[in-house]
Formats: structure tokens, sequence, C-alpha cells
């Protein structure tokens, strides 16, 4: 006889048969069942078809844009490229019309005057041959030529250093991010990742050259930044290049900074750190 014989003379006959501990070995089972990841996000599935109007032909069109709240965050590199699960976030920034070939980062792609579209339909819409793409998704080729296109349409346009600055600082973590999805093939094609490389560091010198005019010449904030952070990814750069002095100039002013972001101070004391080593190995 059960512990719970008995109970069917109160109506409870159902139960007389039940395990004591029968929740505890359920528990049990439960931890030792084994872990299943949940599925990687698609990148289909971080984007959606943005509606659009042109500045400089009126023309309707839409563009992929990441949703941004779908998107989990992964971490920044040094130079503050952000990283995504299942999405590289910088093949989405920039906006391109498809009739005229207008093209602007995102935050900038409304701020056209007359004049500069003036410019951009006599010395880019008139002769323009734009790809034709269907994908679901950009592709690295497709978002590289969206890419310059946006820095040609700045230099037609004639825009402030910072706004090609970031084109050409996005440029390189475009290319960093191709060169980094190429790495996990198996036909990896070392020469390629190799130019890749090349053409990042050439895109990074021009982000260097550009931000270092703008932060002496332009307001703050500068591309949605305050001087702080220009300040701290000049000195990245800077260090990239061997610039030590700068570099260790602004990572100093960061450093200092009062009410700057802990993070972005602990970035640069860690970066001041490698730059005294570098200094005393020469």
């Amino acid at each position: 006889m059960g512990i719970f014989s008995g109970l069917k003379n109160l109506g409870l006959g159902n139960m007389e048969e039940i395990d004591l501990y029968e929740e505890a070995k359920q528990e049990e089972a439960r931890k030792k069942a084994p872990v299943v990841s949940p599925p990687k996000p698609q990148e289909k599935d971080l984007i959606y078809d943005r509606s659009f109007v042109c500045p400089v032909c009126d023309s309707h069109f839409t563009a992929k844009i990441m949703k941004s709240n779908k998107a989990r965050l992964l971490g920044t590199d040094q130079d503050l490229r952000a990283r995504y699960d299942g999405i590289d976030a910088i093949k989405y920034d920039v906006v391109m019309c498809p009739i005229c070939g207008y093209a602007a980062l995102i935050r900038f792609f409304t701020n056209v005057t007359s004049s500069q579209a003036k410019l951009i339909r006599e010395k880019i819409s008139q002769t323009v041959k734009l790809t034709t793409y269907n994908d679901e998704i950009y592709g690295y080729e497709q978002a590289m030529e969206r890419y310059k296109m946006a820095l040609v349409n700045a230099v037609v346009k004639r825009s402030k250093a910072s706004e090609k600055a970031y084109i050409c600082l996005k440029s390189a973590w475009l290319l960093r991010g191709y060169g980094e999805s190429l790495r996990d093939k198996e036909d990896y094609d070392e020469k390629l990742v190799a130019t890749l490389a090349s053409q990042e560091n050439e895109f990074l010198e021009n982000a260097y050259k550009g931000f270092s005019e703008a932060r002496q010449s332009e307001m703050f904030p500068i591309c949605g930044m305050n001087t702080v952070t220009v300040d701290y990814l000049v000195a990245v750069l800077a260090v990239r290049f061997k610039d030590y002095g700068v570099a260790t100039k602004l990572l100093s002013a960061v450093i200092t900074a009062p009410g700057a972001n802990m993070r972005i101070k602990d970035r640069a004391r860690d970066m001041k750190d490698q730059v005294m080593r570098e200094l005393k190995t020469k």
C-alpha cells in the first residue's frame, strides 16, 4: 500500500499513486537536459525596407535599413566599430537614390542645399550607371559600391571634412567586416583579404586626416560625437599611423576630461599604456 492509500475514500482516488518527489525529479531532469542554443539571427530578419524621398530629384524609393532594436550588440572595436550578432550594420548605413545616384550616410541624407543638388545633378546624375541588385540583403560588394557613391557625392557637394572622414571611417569598417567574413570560409582567399586590409588602411588614413581637420575647424558635436569621443577616435587613428605625439596628447585630454564616460576613459588609459610601451621599445 502506498502512503496515499485511502484517499479514494476522500474522493481523491486519482491521487493515490502520485510520486511524493515527482517535482524534484522533474527539476533534476531539466538540469541534465542538454542546453539548446537559440537559433542564430538571420540578416534578412534584422533589416526592413524604409521609404525615402530623394532631396536631389524628388524620387520616391526604398532602401534597406537595420532594425536597431532587434540586433544584439556584441561589442566594439578599438576604433569604435560596433559588432552585432548576425549582421554587419555598416552595410546598411548608406542611403542611395536609384534614379539620380545621390547617396549619403543616413544621418546626412536630407542635408542638401539647392546649390549642392545642382552640382550632383550636373556631375553625377547625368552620367552615372548604377548596378541593379535584387538580393534580400546587401552583399559586401554592393555595400562598398554604395559607400563609394556616398563619398563621391560628398566631394561633389563640397561637404565638410567631418562628413567625408566619417564615410572613410565607415568604409574602412566595412572592408574589415568583409575580410572577417572571408576568413570563415573554407575557400579562404588570402590575397583578397590582404587587398581588403590594404584598402581599409587607406580609408583609415583619410579618416584620420579628415577628423584631425574637422576637430580644428568645425563646431561640436561632429557626426553626432562629442569632443571626448572625437579626441579618442583621432587618438586611436594616430596610434595606428604611429603619430604618437598627437596620440598621447589627445589620450591625456580624454583621461582628464570632466564628466567623460568611464568606459572611454578606461580605453584611453589602456591605449596610452600601449603607446608608452611601444615608445620604450624604440
